[in-house]
């Protein structure tokens, strides 16, 4: 039931933390993978992680050619189709509203929201219709609730919500789900979070369960939502945070 042999999966943002996690346990449930991220060197090193069930490219979500080149690459590890797509790729511009530029709120916007719909359309081309098909996107706490700081990054992640809920409707008489988790974890991205010790006191204190997650703790819930155990979930965000938004 959690098993994904025989299936493919893109993983966007794979070179480190989550995405490369997931890279990893999708692979281990029996996947082939394209690892795909902006730092190619990085995408490689995590593919090599894995050995020959992975492949790598350099991928800017933010360029349709290439996603388009990607998808195709990804369903040519299996048999033409691709089956699992993860948006994952993301970045940070944190900055107090007044002196967050446009060029900033644009950038972060444009990497989460508009790389999760370029992506998306790249592979509907390649999504089997017999229930397999999935795309997982990756929201935030900041996406639920608000951010102080990150209003770019809180806005994309919101618009992530409403990109996965209307795909998920539009996309069901496909047999294709899309569903959203909102993982909390100790990666690159929270760094700046974890190295500040007021920053850090304070997000342990609204965890319930009281600590960070490590990033394959987070992939396993992308293993499920990929496999046939979540073939009748559409159109959900999954908190995966130790409780904190709960």
């Amino acid at each position: 039931m959690f098993g994904l042999d025989n299936r493919s999966a893109l993983v966007t943002g794979a070179g480190s933390g989550i995405g490369a996690a997931v890279a990893r346990a999708f692979a281990a449930a029996g996947a082939r993978v394209l690892v795909t991220d902006i730092d190619e060197q990085a995408a490689k090193a995590t593919a090599e992680s894995i050995g020959e069930k992975a492949e790598y490219r350099a991928l800017d979500v933010r360029d349709a050619a290439g996603a388009q080149e990607a998808a195709k690459q990804a369903a040519a590890l299996t048999d033409g189709t691709l089956h699992i797509l993860v948006n994952n790729a993301g970045a940070i511009a944190p900055a107090m509203f007044p002196k967050m530029t446009e060029e900033a709120f644009r950038r972060i916007v444009d990497i989460h929201l508009v790389g999760s719909f370029v992506c998306s359309q790249a592979v509907l081309d390649y999504l089997p219709e017999d229930g397999s098909g999935r795309i997982i996107n990756v929201t935030s706490a900041a996406g639920l609730e608000g951010t102080i700081g990150q209003a770019n990054y809180g806005a994309a992640k919101a618009g992530i919500i409403g990109l996965t809920k209307s795909l998920a409707k539009e996309l069901a008489r496909r047999q294709v789900t899309v569903n959203a988790l909102a993982p909390l974890a100790a990666t690159p991205m929270t760094e700046n979070i974890r190295s500040n010790e007021k920053l850090a006191a304070k997000t342990l204190a609204r965890i319930p369960l009281g600590r960070w997650a490590y990033p394959d703790e987070i992939a396993g819930s992308f293993v499920f939502m990929a496999s046939d155990a979540a073939g009748y979930i559409t159109g959900q965000v999954l908190p995966v945070d130790g409780g904190t938004v709960m």
